[in-house]
């Protein structure tokens, strides 16, 4: 990577990162190649428009995102393209694919590219290979990756495992990825042996929509002890009642260091939102 290709990403990586913490708060919104227009992203210009009043540093998703990521007006937020998919229907859904690349997000005014690697998986072969192709374009370009690294296979008996989850971020950081986005273990001590572990900054994924915002914040803030440096959380904010509210609150104890305690005081008081 030449001076300028290093220029570059240290500029694209600020604007999905905040400068002043070197953490973020990712609102992924690409369900609609996965499982298509389920609740909270049928109005994907609206969601845009919320998450960004709430202050997140980036959104994420397909080629059709950008329509609305940049739209030029309300607050301005990050641009990450995923460039690998799958369906439900598909005979493996674990099998993720590239479907686009590098100087195509490029085009449509990304800041930065995303994929998808399930550790563990049938064509994990393929899937690593794809990562090396997209991290090689991203090197050339100065383009910041942020690698989904998923443990999801026969040989995984839990995706949160430590050792599984470990292994899966190393992975990703090896292969060239500058942010990894993978599970949580569960428990302060375990993760710090993943953010340790790991050369690159992590970050939890949110997974299936979590039971309780108060439980939701509490695992952000047990992640940020360990060692966290930010969150990428879909459903759990594009299907609550206030998606503003919650990406603000994310941002408090993300960027702020706020208790989940001190977050449901200052925001939440004399709110109707269920936190239990």
């Amino acid at each position: 990577m030449n001076v300028v290709s290093l220029i570059g990403k240290k500029v694209r990586m600020e604007r999905i990162m905040n400068r002043k913490t070197g953490k973020t708060v990712i609102i992924p919104m690409d369900h609609g190649v996965t499982v298509g227009p389920i609740p909270g992203l049928e109005d994907l210009p609206k969601m845009v428009d919320m998450v960004a009043e709430g202050g997140a540093n980036a959104v994420l998703g397909h080629l059709f995102v950008p329509l609305y990521g940049h739209r030029g007006y309300g607050n301005d937020i990050g641009l990450i393209i995923h460039l690998s998919a799958s369906t439900t229907f598909a005979p493996d859904p674990n099998q993720k694919t590239l479907v686009t690349d590098v100087e195509e997000a490029i085009k449509v005014g990304a800041d930065a590219v995303s994929v998808h690697i399930n550790v563990g998986a049938e064509n994990e072969p393929e899937m690593l290979k794809d990562l090396g192709y997209v991290s090689k374009q991203c090197r050339h370009w100065g383009f910041p990756l942020l690698a989904m690294m998923y443990p999801r296979g026969q040989k995984i008996k839990s995706e949160h495992e430590p050792t599984a989850v470990k292994l899966a971020a190393r992975l990703g950081a090896e292969l060239g990825a500058d942010i990894i986005k993978t599970n949580y273990t569960g428990d302060i001590d375990s993760f710090k042996e993943v953010t340790r572990a790991c050369p690159v900054p992590v970050i939890i994924a949110g997974g299936p929509k979590i039971e309780g915002i108060k439980r939701l914040f509490q695992v952000v803030e047990d992640a940020m002890q360990a060692g966290a440096r930010g969150v990428a959380f879909g459903r759990n904010i594009f299907q609550s009642k206030d998606p503003a509210l919650l990406t603000r609150a994310l941002c408090k104890l993300v960027h702020e260091n706020y208790t989940t305690d001190e977050v449901i005081r200052e925001l939440f008081t004399g709110s109707k939102i269920e936190l239990e």
